[in-house]
């Protein structure tokens, strides 16, 4: 595990605003899973009463599933503290970083 550098060592304010940040994203995904199961579930059941065949059900759960595979992609692999958000981040503070001190040595 690298060393984090100084500059990017992050208060307890800092770390408490990522933490709740983290943690509603993570509940925003749950939600969106429940809102998903639900909606679908009732779907199917109503596509057999009302249609007699359940084919036409298989479109919202694939097309919405997606989503909701690109929305927990994206809050637990993108947004965990290792991941590839929070390193292009810090690669792009440091760039900034090295370009402000650049210009103070001109």
């Amino acid at each position: 595990m690298p060393q984090q550098s100084p500059q990017s060592q992050l208060s307890p304010e800092e770390i408490e605003r990522l933490a709740r940040k983290r943690a509603g994203a993570k509940i925003g995904w749950y939600f969106h899973a429940a809102v998903y199961v639900a909606v679908n579930l009732t779907l199917f059941a109503m596509s057999d009463q009302l249609f007699g065949t359940r084919r036409w059900s298989m479109a919202p759960v694939l097309g919405w599933g997606l989503g909701l595979a690109l929305h927990g992609i994206s809050v637990f692999v993108l947004g965990r503290g290792s991941g590839l958000r929070e390193r292009m981040v810090q690669k792009e503070r440091e760039r900034l970083l090295r370009e402000q001190e650049r210009m103070r040595d001109r």
